[in-house]
């Protein structure tokens, strides 16, 4: 996604409930990870617009949780989900 759709759906929302959450994982990673072999047909031009190889993706410039993934457990990202967020949830 782009900063202008991730804007568009803030203002769909509501600036009060939106929360912007970037898992912050490398393409690299990504490519590695995928036991799909998608990156790999994105590549090939199989798949088309897909985000960080045949479509855009920006970075979120100030997202409101930041999850970097690269070298922690699945578990652990988790945690640090429900850590940022469950507070944010139990307030509403």
């Amino acid at each position: 996604p782009t900063l202008a759709i991730r804007e568009q759906a803030k203002a769909i929302i509501g600036a009060e409930d939106f929360i912007e959450v970037f898992v912050d994982t490398p393409l690299e990673e990504c490519e590695r990870r995928d036991v799909k072999g998608l990156y790999a047909k994105a590549r090939a031009g199989e798949v088309k617009a897909f985000t960080g190889i045949s479509a855009p993706f920006e970075a979120p410039e100030r997202p409101d949780v930041r999850l970097e993934t690269t070298g922690q457990a699945l578990e652990a990202t988790i945690d640090d989900l429900y850590e940022h967020l469950l507070p944010r949830v139990r307030k509403a």
